[in-house]
């Protein structure tokens, strides 16, 4: 039963180790798609009649353009934590010509600078075109932490229960990173987006052939074990004695068979 489950769990480590190699094969693969739509020339956003077939492995991250007006009355600040200190994102809804609303997280702002009458002057007014990353909706908030719109308290970027909350129509399930373009007065500072995907995957793949290669190891120490064991055994030996016995006697009789030979068999 032991020497079953033991074979089972290479076979589980090795297999987990195979899914690893695996998905290191898929995320570099991802790494290098991330790598190509930062850096190529920025496109306009997608169209409103493509936002229900948009997903996070085909559009996050693309490099985009849109032009528009701000609604400040209606910006979002999100907690924040950046290399800057604690603070929040300001995120900002954008009027485009066609209508559709755009929020776009301007940047970060320190955690005395969050009241919006202390950086008006980073606020512009009439048509302006913004240029950066496009990133996914973070619904629901952060871990351990949910959004609580009703006390403006906000931990994650929620597209929809941003928009939710100030009313606005129209709404792209999707929000821009704005460049590190400046902004008058020094904030918000964008540009601060963080491009990077964890890829350890080669290490656990490792650690996972590793724990089989040993538990194999240990399966076969057991067998050898039980073996040495077994050539050991004294009750062993003396059943060996026996069996030589009766073969020895079997050879004798079978030379000179005479008529007590079952009964000396029979007492060996």
């Amino acid at each position: 039963m032991l020497l079953t489950l033991g074979m089972l769990g290479v076979a589980m480590l090795t297999g987990l180790g195979v899914w690893q190699i695996q998905r290191r094969t898929w995320k570099l693969a991802l790494i290098e798609r991330v790598e190509q739509r930062v850096h190529a020339a920025p496109t306009p956003p997608p169209a409103p009649s493509s936002w229900p077939a948009m997903t996070a492995a085909g559009d996050e991250y693309r490099h985009v353009t849109v032009s528009g007006t701000f609604l400040h009355t209606d910006e979002t600040l999100v907690q924040a934590v950046t290399s800057d200190g604690p603070g929040s994102w300001v995120l900002t809804p954008l009027r485009t010509a066609d209508g559709t609303t755009i929020l776009v997280n301007r940047g970060f702002v320190p955690s005395d600078r969050r009241d919006s009458a202390t950086r008006r002057q980073g606020d512009p007014e009439g048509a302006v075109t913004v240029t950066g990353l496009l990133r996914m909706s973070e619904p629901k908030g952060a871990f351990l932490r949910s959004n609580d719109p009703a006390a403006g308290r906000w931990y994650s970027r929620d597209v929809a229960a941003i928009a939710a909350t100030h009313g606005l129509p129209k709404v792209a399930p999707f929000f821009i990173d704005a460049d590190a373009a400046p902004n008058a007065g020094g904030i918000p500072v964008g540009g601060l987006t963080i491009v990077r995907f964890p890829n350890n995957h080669l290490i656990y793949a490792l650690t996972w052939f590793t724990l089989a290669i040993m538990l194999a190891a240990a399966l076969l120490r057991t067998i050898s074990g039980r073996g040495r064991a077994c050539a050991s055994d004294p009750s062993l030996d003396s059943r060996r004695a026996a069996v030589r016995r009766l073969i020895g006697a079997a050879r004798n009789l079978s030379r000179n068979p005479g008529p007590d030979a079952r009964a000396h068999i029979g007492s060996a």
